[in-house]
């Protein structure tokens, strides 16, 4: 089922979480901070809204990092009702799509919680200071990827973020798969 981010809360703290990666090492958000801002996307391995887009996700944390823009994506889904998202996939997928970035598995779904996250991809954009700017879509991509020349919404407003602290204030919510969710 489709779920659709809620408008950015600008000003909003990033929660600090503190996460196994699927090179090996812990991190955490202190660790990962970016100088200009950080990229925190929960993503997951069998999404058709993540699989169509994940390539320009990877491009576009790539050109962030020389802006000063750190990236992290966080898989928070029930790997044992979805195994495709299961630890050792992520690492596969990690791999196939040439992630430059941590990749971190949130088990307890703790992480995806405190920042109310509610589908893959979401995205949260956050200044220098870890103040969020941005909690839109990556561009006009759904299911299947846009057009080649598609608008670079994610880029642009983390470009802006890194040269001015705050984010665009016109902003498209990101659709994607919702996270799926352990039972109570």
């Amino acid at each position: 089922m489709a779920e659709q981010t809620p408008i950015c809360n600008f000003g909003w703290k990033a929660p600090s979480f503190s996460l196994p990666g699927v090179d090996g090492k812990t991190y955490s958000l202190a660790d990962l901070r970016g100088k200009n801002g950080t990229l925190v996307v929960f993503i997951c391995n069998h999404c058709p809204y993540v699989k169509a887009v994940v390539d320009r996700i990877v491009r576009d944390a790539n050109e962030l990092k020389a802006c000063g823009i750190n990236t992290v994506a966080i898989s928070s889904n029930d790997a044992e009702h979805y195994p495709e998202d299961s630890f050792d996939n992520m690492k596969r997928f990690a791999k196939a799509h040439g992630f430059t970035f941590p990749y971190l598995y949130d088990e307890s779904q703790e992480v995806a919680r405190r920042y109310d996250a509610v589908c893959t991809p979401d995205f949260f954009g956050f200044n220098g200071k870890l103040e969020l700017q941005y909690r839109g879509r990556l561009d006009a991509s759904r299911r299947e990827a846009g057009p080649a020349d598609a608008r670079r919404e994610l880029f642009e407003a983390m470009k802006q973020v890194a040269e001015t602290g705050t984010g665009p204030r016109e902003q498209t919510a990101s659709m994607g798969c919702s996270i799926k969710w352990k039972a109570a």
